[in-house]
């Protein structure tokens, strides 16, 4: 395995906070980093806060699962009720599929001959954004999108310290909800079990750090915003904010 390096202004970056893959084309590679973009165990420290952030700073969170439970929606309001960004690793790879970006012939090579885009290109764009965050006074994030495989959560660790991963499940009233018929339901349970070995590698990775929160979606958004409010014991900043507008039920 080769042994990506980190640039050294993203690990400063970070330092006063407290120290894929792609298929067939351009069209796919937005598929497989952002296909759940469809809208225009508990966790503590001693040095973190009921949040699980460190003192001092924003959330610095994971936010991944299955892309049926529209785990975006919930990531961006979040980060509206946390005041910290949402960054989406789909969008920064997106950022880059124009002919004008240095990155573009790299990352289209990688889609159209179905290998891998190289790790340090993600990660490349990835510590970017949070050194440009850093310069802006940013303090945190809610990160998606990233990691996709245990070897990228290892290589994360080496760029910021996460305090919580966001574990996003679809129940069977969620997969009833977004496919009519049992055999649409059945092709996308195939496509979920492409994905097993993967996910579980990861989930192991995290629940081993003791930073893994699995949360079942399947209600209504309404319904479901409340109960994430409640598995992060965020219901008394959702009352107070400003942002806290009504999800359609």
């Amino acid at each position: 395995m080769a042994m990506v390096r980190v640039a050294p202004l993203a690990r400063l970056r970070l330092a006063p906070m407290k120290r894929r893959r792609f298929y067939g084309s351009a069209a796919q590679l937005q598929c497989d980093y952002d296909d759940e973009y469809d809208y225009k165990e508990s966790f503590s420290g001693t040095e973190e806060d009921s949040l699980g952030s460190v003192s001092g700073r924003g959330v610095q969170w994971v936010i991944m699962g299955d892309p049926l439970t529209n785990r975006h929606m919930y990531a961006e309001r979040l980060s509206q009720l946390l005041k910290v960004p949402h960054i989406s690793m789909g969008t920064l790879v997106r950022q880059q599929l124009h002919p004008r970006s240095s990155l573009y012939k790299q990352i289209a090579d990688a889609v159209n001959q179905r290998k891998l885009v190289p790790e340090e290109v993600i990660f490349g764009l990835l510590s970017k954004r949070l050194e440009e965050g850093f310069y802006r006074g940013e303090t945190g994030f809610i990160l998606d999108g990233i990691p996709r495989t245990r070897m990228q959560a290892e290589i994360l660790d080496q760029v910021a310290d996460i305090d919580l991963v966001l574990n996003f499940k679809c129940t069977e009233e969620c997969l009833q909800k977004k496919h009519v018929g049992g055999q649409a339901c059945a092709s996308y349970q195939d496509f979920l079990n492409g994905r097993d070995s993967m996910k579980n590698a990861l989930e192991e990775y995290y629940k081993k750090q003791k930073k893994l929160l699995n949360f079942n979606v399947g209600g209504a958004p309404g319904e479901t915003w409340q109960g994430l409010l409640a598995a992060l014991h965020l219901q008394h900043m959702n009352a107070l904010s400003s942002c806290s507008h009504k999800l359609s039920v």
